[in-house]
């Protein structure tokens, strides 16, 4: 079970000095139920399945090899993005911020994961978080894969 929630950054901190890892991701499925994604995430490559929406979503991952991320990779064309990830230590948890590229240049957004639901409603963002976009559509990385950015 992933429990995380998502707000938009207007105005990021400095990532001077910040983990950062480069993620490109495609979509071999995309559902009202769910996902299914390919992601290269550093030298890792991971297909991971996620069912629901909202605050908390079920989510299986698994490591692949090289070539079933190559023969499954063409089958994303035109579902896919690419960003860097910051990762930003606040207090006990650490929040994701990912810097998109490409079509999606400009957008950043902030995930952070919580060990349960009642630690995510307790959370308190920090200043530079913006907006919650928790839950909302259009800025699921499915979506944004799929339809490009919201306007």
């Amino acid at each position: 079970m992933e429990v995380e929630r998502k707000f938009l950054v207007p105005d990021p901190p400095d990532l001077r000095g910040t983990e950062t890892v480069e993620i490109a991701q495609g979509y071999l499925a995309i559902g009202e139920d769910g996902q299914v994604r390919l992601r290269r995430r550093g030298d890792r490559l991971l297909l991971t399945a996620k069912r629901g929406a909202g605050l908390s979503r079920d989510e299986a991952e698994v490591e692949i090899d090289a070539l079933a991320f190559e023969r499954l990779w063409p089958l994303t064309e035109g579902r896919r993005l690419q960003k860097r990830r910051h990762l930003i230590p606040h207090g006990a948890l650490a929040i994701e911020l990912d810097v998109y590229a490409g079509d999606l240049e400009g957008l950043i957004v902030a995930e952070v994961e919580f060990p349960s639901e009642e630690d995510a409603r307790r959370f308190q963002p920090p200043d530079w978080l913006g907006d919650e976009v928790t839950g909302d559509r259009r800025y699921l990385n499915e979506t944004l894969a799929a339809e490009g950015r919201p306007a």
